[in-house]
């Protein structure tokens, strides 16, 4: 599905450098929009998801009432780099001051991810979100499931009313009770097919995690709406005898498929935007900033926070169901499915023990109504290994103000992505009508 991009030109003003530089863009970004015959700025536009000004003249300055007019995302890409010429700063100096924000990016990647966050919003116009779920709150942990917005009518309806996106819900016992009617050997096949590491784990619980892969993904070839898949696998594990993590894994690998651990449709929604604009390795764990002391401590059973340079302050231990969380393969350093750690899963079920690369990292998560984003660039400076405890191999992330961190997270969970990804992701965000939160 590509974005329907409208070039506009200034009448009479359309001369060859229009076209020379229109023929450039197509070749440059043919394969990832469809650019439309273009049109005279004040005409009428056909559909479309943006217009794109390939060249930019003094007339600007004569057509304000023209460009806000526009109610279309604005590109300027004006150099045959597919980038913006620097001698558009004047121009899109004077449209902001009167209050027409536009798009200009100064690389090409930067322009491709603007086409690639265009098609993700019309994706989402009509993009499926499916949960197994039954009674979220009413299972292990109650007073802690208890607590989350994003099992609230209120979130679901502000989801849909602000990117279109629909949540259906579906059984977790149902599909649970499902994937242990597959057989033996049309998982042992699929193991064939699809091995991965593996460490302590044979038998049922291999034959178990590729069952519920089999399960969930029969029920996407049935709905090709579908474009990301959560479970509400803690609070109700009791509908099945394992956990979706290889399942999530395997997913992903073959077709890219967004999770969402715990049923998370806000970290679901924010990873697809991200992932799909981006095209960055990007993962949902949990938050432990070494500020909230002994009240992180004690979920993780874990008796001190890992020693670290620097201000303590600045630090957050990230881990999820044991280790750092569901990392699939194509991101990760070390990757390895292991037994289950967390008490509240069943004894059959398993877990990925894997790691991202050492270096820069940048913290997003929507905030409650969809009209914010909180974003922070930091360092995932190394691991840390507590036996016998929750986190067995948990990632020690440094921020720049630790204490600011403590008072913008709207949420446990957070997504982390490899690389500074800031500008980029503020870049987008002007496409869904999104403000940048940075600690």
């Amino acid at each position: 599905m590509k974005p329907r991009i409208v070039p506009l030109f200034f009448e009479p003003g359309r001369d060859n450098g229009f076209d020379t530089q229109l023929t450039a863009l197509k070749g440059l970004l043919g394969e990832q929009a469809e650019l439309l015959p273009p049109v005279a700025l004040g005409r009428p536009l056909p559909d479309a998801d943006a217009v794109i000004f390939p060249q930019l003249l003094g007339e600007a300055y004569r057509r304000l009432a023209d460009f806000k007019a526009l109610r279309l995302p604005i590109l300027i890409v004006t150099s045959q780099f597919g980038t913006l010429s620097m001698w558009d700063w004047e121009i899109i100096a004077y449209l902001r001051a009167e209050g027409v924000e536009t798009l200009a990016p100064y690389n090409l990647a930067q322009t491709r991810k603007t086409l690639n966050a265009l098609r993700v919003k019309r994706e989402l116009r009509s993009a499926k979100f499916l949960v197994y779920q039954d009674n979220p709150g009413e299972g292990a942990q109650a007073s802690i499931f208890k607590r989350f917005y994003w099992w609230e009518d209120e979130c679901v309806q502000r989801m849909k009313d602000q990117f279109g996106v629909t949540i259906e819900k579906r059984s977790f016992r149902e599909l649970g009770a499902r994937a242990k009617t597959i057989s033996d050997v049309d998982a042992e096949r699929a193991w064939k097919e699809r091995q991965v590491p593996i460490a302590d784990i044979a038998g049922k619980p291999l034959l178990s995690a590729l069952k519920l892969y089999l399960t969930v993904k029969r029920d996407l070839e049935q709905d090709a709406a579908i474009c990301a898949v959560g479970m509400n696998c803690l609070n109700e594990s009791h509908f099945s005898d394992t956990t979706p993590c290889l399942a999530w894994n395997l997913l992903y690998r073959e077709r890219k498929l967004v999770w969402g651990c715990e049923a998370d449709t806000v970290s679901m929604l924010t990873q697809y935007l991200l992932q799909h604009s981006l095209e960055v390795p990007i993962m949902m764990t949990n938050l432990y900033p070494f500020p909230l002391g002994d009240a992180a401590l004690k979920h993780e059973r874990i008796a001190k926070f890992p020693d670290v340079p620097g201000d303590p302050a600045d630090y957050m231990l990230v881990a999820h169901c044991g280790y750092m969380g569901v990392i699939p393969q194509p991101f990760a350093t070390d990757w390895t499915l292991r037994k289950k750690v967390l008490a509240i899963v069943d004894d059959n079920a398993t877990a990925i023990d894997a790691r991202l690369p050492v270096g820069d990292i940048t913290l997003a998560k929507l905030q409650p109504t969809f009209r914010t984003m909180t974003v922070a660039e930091g360092a995932l400076t190394g691991y840390a290994q507590y036996p016998d405890s929750d986190c067995r191999n948990g990632g020690v992330v440094r921020f720049r103000d630790g204490r600011r961190m403590m008072d913008a997270l709207c949420s446990h969970h957070a997504l982390l992505m490899t690389g500074r990804n800031l500008a980029d992701i503020r870049l987008i965000a002007k496409l869904f009508q999104l403000n940048i939160e940075e600690p």
